[in-house]
């Protein structure tokens, strides 16, 4: 059979040679175009694999006894027995689901709170009132952990608090909250609901931002309330980043926010049971016995499984709204 071929397919399939083919000479040009932000990267690059790429070589410790002396390729090699030590410690069920807890209650405390500030911001008018209303949101993201220790530490005091002063002053009996396991919850919950509101609200507002004035005029026109308008307009829109949000979020659900934790309870062993999480067991485990080992096999683990259940989700998020996948 005689395959027949246009003139113009002919010679779009003719390269002369020794010159680039038609897809090479796009990307140098694209390459050329572009190499005032290809150098910006730059430092990014470096960046990333000094910090983020390089110190994946440390994996490696999760299988192996690590000994100092010998350094880090001697050391000899341990197989699975970090993990197995790691899942059949008595207190690695409880550790794990006080993670997962408090990052669930996190999520869904600062999603919501973040949402509703961001909304309230956007419905008011007043441009000087949103800016104040941003800055007092925003200040506590830059507050230490360090400094919210210290803060919390001077009100809960069972000596010298503020609290127990105030209820000596009611006439009431001074409780020792740091004997109180569960009462930290809502403590800690507050803490982090506190500190990560008014960065989440900044996101959510971005978004209110970016949507078109011409659906609240018109939904205005035909009469819609305020909460109208926010329910059929600005929340659909909202739902989008709040899903992007949650799918990165879940990367880390297996792990502890150390700072918090550790900043605000510490050592105290009588609010461990409510308050410990991987990452403070993992650090007692590595200044009492200085196990690295032990350390890399549960970040090994919380990274591992953390985006195995972001894949996952996404991947069925991806078969129900694919608009709404990650990738």
């Amino acid at each position: 059979m005689i395959e027949i071929r246009s003139v113009g397919e002919e010679a779009g399939s003719i390269t002369p040679s020794g010159s680039p083919s038609r897809g090479s000479a796009s990307f140098l040009t694209t390459l050329k175009k572009n190499r005032q932000f290809l150098v910006m990267l730059i430092p990014v690059t470096v960046y990333l694999l000094v910090f983020n790429y390089a110190p994946m070589a440390g994996l490696i410790l999760a299988f192996k006894r690590y000994i100092p002396a010998l350094g880090f390729w001697k050391s000899p090699w341990a197989g699975l027995s970090n993990f197995k030590f790691l899942f059949v410690s008595g207190a690695f069920g409880r550790i794990l689901f006080n993670t997962v807890f408090y990052n669930v209650i996190f999520l869904v405390t600062c999603q919501a709170l973040g949402m509703m500030v961001a909304i309230l911001i956007s419905e008011l008018r007043l441009r000087k009132l949103n800016n104040l209303l941003h800055s007092l949101t925003f200040f506590p993201y830059f507050v230490s952990y360090v400094v919210v220790g210290a803060i919390v530490y001077n009100i809960f005091s069972y000596e010298f608090g503020v609290f127990n002063n105030l209820l000596e002053a009611w006439g009431a009996e001074p409780v020792n909250v740091y004997q109180m396991p569960n009462v930290w919850v809502f403590i800690l919950t507050f803490l982090n609901s506190w500190k990560w509101v008014g960065y989440t609200s900044i996101i959510y507002y971005t978004t209110i931002v970016g949507i078109d004035p011409e659906l609240y005029e018109a939904a205005e026109i035909d009469g819609a309330s305020t909460l109208a308008r926010i329910w059929h307009i600005t929340v659909p829109y909202l739902k989008v980043t709040l899903l992007t949000i949650v799918l990165f979020q879940l990367g880390s659900i297996f792990k502890g926010q150390f700072d918090l934790f550790y900043n605000v309870i510490g050592n105290n062993g009588q609010l461990f049971e409510a308050t410990d999480v991987v990452d403070t067991y993992v650090f007692r485990m590595l200044i009492t016995n200085f196990d690295v080992g032990l350390g890399t096999a549960a970040g090994l683990f919380q990274s591992f499984f953390g985006f195995l259940l972001m894949m996952i989700v996404n991947g069925v998020v991806k078969k129900v709204r694919p608009q709404y996948a990650l990738f």
